[in-house]
């Protein structure tokens, strides 16, 4: 792993200690200057979305068959194929959470999956191989022909259920589970889905990902009932899962704002689609943001 400061340290003197889904602790070869590796069969990037550009830059120098990125949003398969080609780039999307216990050890939450494709799209080998690996460890994966209407499927998703989460800061079954904030889910739900589909993204005829066709294509009443039934599975399997970008509000981190809610408001405007919920939260979260800035 690459690392950074004391998450380096940690890694060093404990391993990759796991709890929650999973328990298990293990050695990890821990690497703080990437200059010093120099090829990698598969490359992933799991820094957040305002890091980019720099942890690119560190490894740009790399030879990688492979390389995908977990992050949230839909930039990243545009940052990647600028610095290591188009070709090298696998889609991935992630379904997964997590947080980082004050000791060290990682609190697994969320297992369930992990999507991957070649891009724009299909599936490969290469894919099928990293898929079978993943599965190996017990990570949850799949192979998708159609990764970016999966990427997009999840980033609508996404937006909805981390506005609530910073706005509000319970459990997010919590913010499910509330008719007043699960209006607001839905609506940042459909003005993300209704942009989506301007581009292209989430073509008729999809299959529903992460329930996202179904939200954008009911009623309002319907799709809160939804979202209602969504909270309930929550308390239910996952009952203390906090959005990442809620972990890092109240850690002091900067949040990914400008990168993913910043993103859909300025492509909005390109494409000349109303966007007045998405819009208003991202204001919101930006004057969070600033006081961590």
């Amino acid at each position: 792993m690459i690392a950074r400061g004391e998450r380096a340290n940690a890694l060093r003197d404990h391993g990759i200690t796991i709890t929650g889904l999973a328990d298990f602790a293990i050695p990890c070869p821990v690497v703080t200057d990437p200059a010093e590796l120099s090829h990698a069969d598969v490359c992933i990037i799991t820094v957040k979305t305002y890091d980019m550009i720099s942890a690119l830059a560190s490894i740009r120098h790399l030879d990688v068959s492979s390389i995908l990125s977990i992050q949230n949003g839909v930039l990243k398969k545009d940052l990647l194929s600028t610095v290591f080609g188009r070709e090298k780039v696998l889609g991935a999307t992630a379904s997964k959470s997590g947080a980082v216990l004050p000791d060290g050890p990682v609190r697994f939450t969320v297992n369930q999956g992990l999507s991957l494709g070649e891009l724009p799209e299909g599936t490969s080998e290469r894919v099928t191989r990293l898929v079978g690996a993943l599965e190996s460890a017990g990570i949850r994966a799949e192979a998708t022909a159609l990764i970016q209407t999966a990427a997009w499927s999840k980033f609508v998703g996404w937006v909805g259920w981390t506005a609530l989460a910073v706005l509000t800061r319970p459990e997010s079954h919590k913010f499910l589970s509330d008719t007043a904030t699960a209006v607001i889910g839905v609506r940042l739900m459909s003005e993300m889905a209704a942009l989506a589909t301007q581009m292209g993204e989430l073509p008729e005829g999809t299959p529903p990902l992460n329930l996202v066709k179904t939200i954008a294509t009911a009623s309002e009443h319907q799709a809160v009932e939804i979202l209602l039934e969504t909270g309930k599975t929550m308390e239910k399997h996952a009952p203390i899962h906090r959005m990442s970008s809620l972990q890092d509000l109240e850690c002091g981190h900067r949040l990914e704002i400008e990168e993913t809610l910043g993103y859909i408001v300025r492509k909005a405007g390109e494409k000349g689609v109303h966007v007045p919920t998405v819009e208003t939260c991202y204001q919101l979260i930006s004057s969070l943001n600033q006081l961590v800035a």
